[in-house]
Order: C-alpha cells, then sequence, then structure tokens
C-alpha cells in the first residue's frame, strides 16, 4: 500500500502552503493580538479553488478527495489555526452537509457560492446545555417557526448559510436540519465570544424566532445528519492540531540550532534532541491516524472510530509539542517575541470542539466493548 500522497495531492498541498507562508504567516500575530478576522483571506482561498477543494466540480470546487482536503487544511493551520478552523468548519461542517444531504435545487443553488469562497457556512447545533449530548438540543421548529439560541457557533458572525439543528414538531419532536440564511428577520448573532486562543476565527452566539428555513434531509433526520457531519469534521480537527504541532516544532527546532549555551548550541544537548524527537515522532503518528482516517471517508468505508482516534491523539499531541515547544525556548517561549506561545493556546481547543476527547475515548471504547460500554454509560 503507497502511504504517500500523489503528485496531484501534493501539488494541491504546495499551493496551499506558498500562499499560507505569504499571505497568512506574516500576518498572525497581528490578528491574534487584534481578534481580527481576515476576510480576505477567504476570497482569496477561494479563487484559488481551496475553499471547495473536496466539493465536485459540477457544484463549484475543485473536486479533489477528503485526503487532499485534508492537506490544505494542516497547512493553514501551521500558518494560523485560526484560519484553519474557519475552512474546516465552513467546508467541513457547512458546505458538505449540502453536498451529501441536499436536494438539487439546494446544491445547485445553496453550494457553488461557498465552494468558491464568496460566502462563509457555519454548523449551528451546540447549545448552553447542549454541548456533547448532543441530543439535549432545545431549539424548536414548528409549523412557522424557528426558535431557540445556539452558542460557540464558529464562522457565527460571518457566514451566509447557517445550518440549524431544532427539534421538529412535524417530526415527533425528533430534531430536523435547516439551512437558515444570513439576513433572516428574526435571526440574529447576539454575541462575540473572547477567546483563549483562535482569536482570527469567529466564534458567537445566536438567537432566533424566525421562519424555519429549508429543511435538509429528511424531516426528523437530524440528528443523523450532525453525526455523520461530526464523523468527517473530527478529521479535520485532527489535521489542524497536526498542523498546530508542527509549526510549533519548526520554531523549536531553528531555535535549537542557533541558541547557545556552555559553548554550543542547546541542539547539542541530549535533552533538547529527545524532547525534539518525542514531538518529530509524536507527530508523525498523528498525521498517520488522520491521513488514515480521511482515506477511509474517500473511499466511502466507515470511519467513525477512525476518525475518533485521529482527533483524540492529535489534539494531544498538539498540546504536549506545543507545551513542549514552549520548554524548549525557555523564557522566550513565555513571550509574544515567538509565536510558540499563541500555538499553545489554539491547540487546547482541538480536545474539546467537534466532541471532547472523553467523548472521542467512548465512541472507540463503544466499538471495542459493544453493549458491556453502553451498559455502563
Amino acid at each position: 500500500m503507497d502511504f504517500e500522497p500523489t503528485p496531484e495531492q501534493r501539488e494541491i498541498q504546495s499551493l496551499a502552503r506558498e500562499f499560507a507562508q505569504a499571505e497568512i504567516e506574516p500576518h498572525a500575530a497581528a490578528w491574534d493580538r487584534e481578534h481580527r478576522f481576515p476576510r480576505e483571506v477567504f476570497q482569496q482561498l477561494g479563487e484559488l479553488g481551496l475553499m471547495g477543494v473536496c466539493v465536485p466540480e459540477e457544484l463549484g470546487g475543485a473536486g479533489a478527495d477528503y485526503l487532499t482536503y485534508v492537506l490544505v487544511l494542516e497547512e493553514l493551520s501551521r500558518a494560523d489555526a485560526g484560519v484553519g478552523v474557519t475552512l474546516a468548519v465552513h467546508t467541513g461542517a457547512g458546505t458538505l452537509p449540502l453536498v451529501a444531504h441536499g436536494d438539487e435545487g439546494q446544491r445547485l443553488r445553496l453550494v457553488p457560492p461557498l465552494a468558491q469562497g464568496h460566502e462563509l457556512a457555519a454548523f449551528a447545533l451546540t447549545e448552553p446545555g447542549a454541548g456533547s449530548d448532543a441530543g439535549a438540543i432545545r431549539a424548536r421548529a414548528d409549523d412557522d417557526r424557528l426558535s431557540g439560541s445556539k452558542q460557540w457557533i464558529t464562522n457565527g458572525s460571518y457566514a451566509h448559510s447557517y445550518l440549524v439543528f431544532a427539534r421538529d414538531t412535524r417530526a415527533g419532536d425528533r430534531p430536523s436540519a435547516f439551512v437558515v440564511r444570513r439576513g433572516a428577520e428574526g435571526f440574529r448573532v447576539t454575541r462575540e465570544e473572547q477567546k483563549l486562543g483562535l482569536n482570527s476565527s469567529s466564534t458567537a452566539d445566536l438567537a432566533f424566532d424566525a421562519t424555519p428555513g429549508e429543511l435538509l434531509g429528511e424531516r426528523g433526520g437530524g440528528l443523523r445528519v450532525a453525526l455523520r457531519t461530526l464523523d468527517g469534521g473530527r478529521i479535520g480537527i485532527a489535521a489542524q492540531a497536526v498542523g498546530i504541532a508542527q509549526a510549533a516544532l519548526d520554531v523549536a527546532a531553528d531555535y535549537a540550532r542557533q541558541r547557545r549555551t556552555f559553548g554550543k548550541p542547546i541542539g547539542a544537548h541530549q535533552a533538547i534532541q529527545q524532547k525534539l524527537a518525542d514531538m518529530d515522532t509524536e507527530i508523525a503518528a498523528a498525521r498517520a491516524l488522520t491521513w488514515r482516517a480521511a482515506r477511509l471517508k474517500d473511499a466511502g468505508r466507515p470511519h467513525t472510530v477512525e476518525g475518533a482516534q485521529a482527533k483524540l491523539f492529535a489534539s494531544g499531541v498538539a498540546r504536549r509539542v506545543t507545551g513542549e515547544a514552549i520548554q524548549v525556548l525557555g523564557g522566550y517561549g513565555y513571550t509574544k517575541e515567538f509565536p510558540v506561545e499563541r500555538y499553545y493556546r489554539d491547540a487546547k481547543v482541538t480536545e474539546i470542539y467537534e466532541g471532547t476527547s472523553e467523548i472521542q475515548r467512548i465512541v472507540i471504547a463503544r466499538a471495542l466493548l459493544g453493549e458491556i460500554a453502553r451498559a455502563e454509560a
């Protein structure tokens, strides 16, 4: 089995890397400091075909596979994790569900402007009382009204299409998925969240008392749409975590070559070498798990467990590696003169969103133990 990406996949990866190095990395510290959402970057990414890299060509995308999308996410997150998560949610959680579950009219009307970067998408599942327990959502859809609130919605302040999940009275109170367009009467952003990291991304609260919008998929099938979306979305967050960790290792290794103590570069000391070796090995393992899950998704094979494994391991690697990078840099690592403190702040949330690490362990354990694990839950 060939584990290396194809020349075509590498070409798109190189395109993403060159753009990230030229247009994202030089500005990432300022965006973080100013808490600025770089809307113009996503328009440029759209022009390059990277906002819909795995969306079919007939719907305005680049027509590449999911592994290519994962490679792009890693490169963008390596430059700025806020840009990475904006793209991940826009594509994986906001656009691909329209491709998978929309009718022909919805696909032809809604997907092309998203795939081309003219518009942004958001995924509105989480509520103040419903995070990991997605079945606890309280937003409601009646015959003519969609009412409730959503919390921590990535891209919330800038999205044009929102995928909103609500309990549907016409489906026996089972959740349905609805597409709500920006500007809909009674649908509003109530707060922009202040966060530890990912400060170049938008995380907003929503409130709505509006017409329901368009039903996506089967009535009462909202949880299926949400869970299938999260299965793929976890692979994207794993790629984001790998990108953050790789960026931290790059800085730490470069610093180890240049910083001198006791008459030699600190990289000549075995203690530093061992840290860097462990960091490099863990990143390679996280990347391999992420690529495996992406390849399974591309093949149309089950990937729930593999996506959970990739996210669980890669997010832990990102947290550990960014912490070790600060340690390698010593006092400099704790300052904003170097970007590793930003990487450390950005890494933590990869263990939380799109399903916490604890939830990923439950997913994996249930697949391993079957009814025993379910009975305990």
